[in-house]
């Protein structure tokens, strides 16, 4: 089943042009549900909203919510996908893909516009005439590039508005050559450019074109006889030596590239980008993407390209070759958007193995990432809202019933349990066990009927309200089986689901297909709580069951009981425990029991 459209917006679909473009979604309030891209407007528009149209939970409360919607046209689908993620940056909807944006990761900046440049932090991209260079995930490798730069180049850390606003001497940098002075005159800004040049090529990685740059302003001081000079380059080289030697292991072949791995479980992923250059894994950085159930991962892949090499400070960065590990949507698309990187997808050699490494990267990082998030993700959100909201239900499913059936092996003992949820806790008093009669004892689901027939049944004649949600464990059938009942007594207004456990996929009544819900989501952890909670109550009652007949039946195995005699014993003693603790004169004033018969019974059943 579809959702219709609001006759309004109905309306205005067929006047949309078929040309590229962005549409948004507005709920009544104005506020921004969805940003998406369009090759073709109309015909996208449209297809959101005819039934046939495939709807997961998430897509079900995004209809339900919108109540408007505005377009915007451009030239190109390349277009189009950079205008979606700038409003996607700009109202961050809560129904798109969620990306941690740039602005939460410190970048190096180099004050490229100023006659003296600065190399400074900054987390948010807003100093004009700058370059940038990161964003820089790990703060280790943050710490240890400023700290590099700062023994290898002599830039000024002050924070004068040079040439015009200079102090009255040096600082103290000056004095333990950490400075050359540019702000009294003792560097010139030749010199100083010269330098700048140098930091940036060590930021870009190409550090072997900064040692020789290095060298040769060495052996120009040395012929100057500015020995001293000569011996602060000297000094940097051998420090950058240093620092590059841990990094000097990761040899790759193929030169410069960026390579992108990219992992995902569920509605979880992480894009990492390896920047390589003269060979060598010189950066590395990545995004965490949520918020992906309806999301394909070549969409997803797309989104974290346009996320990294749509921002205008990393223009200057980007490798000529970017080797991904499967096409993103749209390739051309993203082409579009930086025309001088070309996109390839290796299957072997070199670059297949730069592909390998950074999906690596990206599987360990998301692993970290699932470990870490998955009790502050369980502690941020209500269970019972979030399963209100995934199942598109219209009542807050505060109480929760679970029905389970469990049958023995030889199905002499099948029994039915339910279990009661009040806002996500077990509530049992409301616990109920239900031993299964007539044909449902060898079939599944008329047992599933006539529990919950039973259930209604004995619900409507004491007057009590029904819960908000019935949860099934079983697939179609079992739903099947639950619906018919509810409908055989009116009841059919309650929401009714059920869960199947191999692949923990969730249907609905009229519904071909299945549902399936993050694994982390706290609304499935409520579902398969309730469900094992059934299970294990059902269970425990199968073999309660099981235990007594079996005790029940070995009195038949004493030599001179049978059936009359055995009801006799548990209508006096009430169970085989019972005969056991009775003494040998208690069974023996029974009708027709002697002496000896009690002893033997007694024995018996002591061993």
């Amino acid at each position: 089943m579809g959702t219709v459209p609001p006759s309004p917006i109905a309306t205005r679909i067929d006047s949309l042009p078929d040309v590229p473009g962005v549409y948004i979604w507005k709920d009544r309030t104005g506020n921004v549900l969805y940003v998406g891209k369009a090759k073709r407007l109309r015909q996208r528009i449209r297809s959101y909203l005819t039934p046939d149209y495939h709807q997961s939970p998430k897509t079900r409360m995004l209809l339900r919510l919108i109540a408007d919607f505005e377009t915007i046209v451009v030239n190109s689908e390349s277009e189009a996908l950079l205008l979606e993620n700038n409003l996607i940056k700009e109202h961050r909807p809560q129904f798109n893909i969620q990306l941690r944006d740039d602005k939460s990761y410190p970048h190096v900046a180099v004050t490229v516009g100023e006659p003296f440049p600065r190399v400074l932090v900054l987390r948010r991209l807003d100093l004009q005439n700058a370059r940038y260079f990161g964003p820089y995930t790990d703060v280790t490798v943050l710490r240890r590039t400023i700290r590099t730069i700062r023994r290898v180049f002599t830039v000024r850390s002050c924070h004068y508005a040079l040439p015009e606003d200079a102090p009255d001497r040096p600082c103290l940098d000056y004095q333990i050559g950490r400075c050359l002075a540019p702000c009294v005159g003792y560097q010139d800004r030749t010199q100083y450019g010269e330098m700048i040049d140098n930091v940036i090529a060590f930021l870009e990685g190409k550090t072997i074109q900064v040692r020789a740059r290095l060298r040769e302003s060495m052996e120009s001081a040395a012929e100057k006889l500015e020995f001293e000079r000569a011996a602060e380059i000297r000094n940097s080289l051998k420090w950058l030596d240093q620092v590059e030697q841990p990094q000097s292991v990761q040899f790759v072949e193929g030169g410069d590239a960026d390579a992108i791995g990219y992992a995902r479980d569920g509605d979880d992923a992480v894009g990492v980008m390896l920047r390589i250059r003269n060979g060598k894994v010189v950066a590395s950085e990545h995004r965490f993407l949520r918020n992906l159930l309806d999301e394909d991962d070549a969409h997803v892949l797309s989104a974290f390209l346009v996320q990294h090499y749509a921002s205008p400070a990393k223009q200057e960065a980007r490798a000529r070759l970017a080797v991904l590990p499967f096409a993103p949507e749209s390739p051309a698309s993203v082409s579009g958007l930086m025309p001088e990187t070309e996109l390839a997808v290796p299957s072997r050699g070199s670059k297949r193995r730069l592909v390998e490494l950074a999906d690596q990267n990206a599987r360990n990082l998301l692993e970290s990432f699932r470990i870490e998030s998955l009790e502050t993700d369980e502690r941020a959100e209500d269970p019972v809202y979030a399963l209100g909201r995934d199942l598109g239900l219209t009542t807050l499913p505060r109480n929760i019933v679970c029905i389970d059936i469990s049958t023995s092996s030889q199905a002499r003992d099948t029994v039915g349990s339910l279990v009661w949820f009040e806002a996500g806790r077990p509530k049992k008093s409301e616990y109920r066990r239900f031993k299964i009669k007539g044909e449902g004892q060898s079939d599944d689901y008329a047992a599933i009927h006539e529990v919950m027939h039973r259930f209604l049944v004995r619900r409507a004649s004491e007057g009590r309200p029904l819960p908000d949600l019935f949860v099934i464990d079983g697939g179609k059938g079992q739903l099947s089986a639950a619906k018919r009942a509810l409908d055989a007594c009116d009841s059919s207004g309650v929401p009714i689901v059920s869960l199947a456990k191999r692949d923990e996929e969730i249907f609905f009544p009229a519904k071909p297909d299945g549902v399936k819900l993050p694994r982390r989501a706290p609304s499935l952890r409520l579902l398969q709580r309730a469900r094992d909670e059934a299970h294990r109550f059902a269970v425990a009652y199968t073999r309660k069951r099981r235990k007594k007949r079996t005790l029940t039946s070995q009195l038949l195995e004493i030599p001179g009981i049978g059936e009359k005699r055995r009801r006799m014993l548990l209508e006096a003693f009430g169970s085989p425990a019972g005969i056991g603790l009775a003494s040998t004169e208690e069974i023996a004033a029974l009708k027709g029991f002697s002496v000896e018969l009690a002893e033997r019974i007694l024995e018996h059943l002591n061993t």
